[in-house]
């Protein structure tokens, strides 16, 4: 209950802090072992909103108990707490020490303001208030506006000054700069591109998809990096496994494996004509996986890679056959039945009859001649 009193008083002391007279205030404690309290404002002059900073130092017994006030309250209106500083221990001597308690306030009042220090004091069961000797005077001062030589005017409406082109002259030679690198860095970038026989449109086209049985390979070769079944992880691997097969279904004979069981998989890849052996493997492999996830079965190690090279060869034994190569026209001797008729002569009647040809003919004229 006392605790919850304290922050009343304080409060208290606050609005009574300002404003109070010195006449009106109890005589100070004559207890020669009372605390002793001081005040100060700096500046002493201010103008209205303006800041000053106010001090209340306390000369006190070290067992001795001191609260200083707390503003921002109600009964401070005219002050406004800017900044609520800590205590400062100024000195100490034996059992005597000096406290210092600051506060940064606004003025918004004009006049002068009567500053009293004052703290609440505690010792064994005496709570009272302090009061310093001297009141410490504020005054807050205003500005006079002279009404009868000086017209109120309304606000000036918004000037529209016109365009200059030295507004945007340092812009646009920025810009045409940038244009210019831009295009030297694109000219470069086709020519570099050129080189290996692409465009630009290359860069932005996506990528086309692997066949189903290249990227069933390349997951089969990654899931063995990752030595699932060596640090005793049986599920993940066995889940892995049947899931690149899946997969390769889906993409090669387009059964919707992914949300089908076991069973419904072997279902559907009899209507597929794959070799027995194929069919075989997924069956085996499948029937191995639902016995690891669904019963915590513990495959050994051999169990394991017989597993996966089971998947590789169902990949392998399925994957569609590669076209073969053509072979070069020009390599092929042209026999003589594809020799055109034109390139042939045929015998006439007469050469038939002498049984001579043409090319006969002429050599014996030329013999004749001789």
């Amino acid at each position: 209950m006392r605790h919850s009193v304290f922050p009343i008083l304080l409060a208290a002391l606050a609005a009574t802090a300002f404003g109070a007279r010195a006449d009106d205030l109890p005589a100070p404690s004559v207890d020669d072992n009372a605390p002793v309290v001081r005040g100060s404002v700096e500046p002493d002059s201010i103008g209205i909103g303006d800041r000053f900073v106010y001090s209340i130092e306390v000369d006190k017994d070290l067992v001795q108990g001191v609260f200083f006030p707390s503003f921002g309250g109600e009964g401070a209106a005219p002050y406004t707490l800017i900044e609520d500083m800590p205590v400062d221990t100024l000195k100490r001597d034996g059992r005597r020490m000096t406290l210092r308690k600051r506060y940064l306030l606004g003025a918004f009042e004009e006049g002068i303001h009567r500053v009293v220090p004052q703290v609440m004091y505690a010792d064994k069961n005496i709570v009272d208030t302090l009061y310093g000797a001297d009141t410490v005077d504020l005054l807050v001062t205003t500005f006079q506006i002279d009404s009868t030589s000086h017209s109120i005017f309304d606000i000036k409406p918004q000037k529209t000054l016109p365009f200059r082109m030295g507004e945007i002259t340092g812009y646009i030679k920025w810009v045409i700069a940038a244009l210019l690198v831009i295009a030297t860095l694109v000219y470069a970038l086709r020519r570099v591109l050129a080189h290996y026989g692409r465009s630009l449109r290359d860069m932005f086209r996506p990528a086309p998809p692997q066949p189903p049985h290249v990227a069933a390979f390349a997951a089969l070769e990654k899931l063995r990096a990752e030595r699932l079944w060596q640090q005793g992880k049986h599920k993940q691997y066995y889940s892995a496994l049947t899931d690149i097969l899946r997969t390769y279904l889906v993409g090669q004979f387009g059964i919707g494996a992914m949300e089908m069981t076991s069973d419904e998989i072997i279902d559907a890849v009899r209507g597929v004509d794959l070799p027995q052996k194929s069919s075989m493997d997924l069956t085996q492999i499948l029937r191995e996986a639902d016995l690891v996830k669904f019963a915590k079965a513990a495959p050994d190690a051999e169990e394991n890679e017989a597993a996966y090279r089971a998947a590789w060869d169902f990949v392998e034994q399925t994957k569609p056959e590669e076209p073969e190569p053509e072979e070069d026209a020009a390599a092929v001797p042209v026999s003589a039945a594809e020799t055109p008729a034109a390139d042939v002569q045929e015998p006439t009647a007469e050469t038939k009859d002498s049984g001579t040809m043409p090319q006969d003919e002429e050599k014996n004229a030329k013999q004749s001649e001789l």
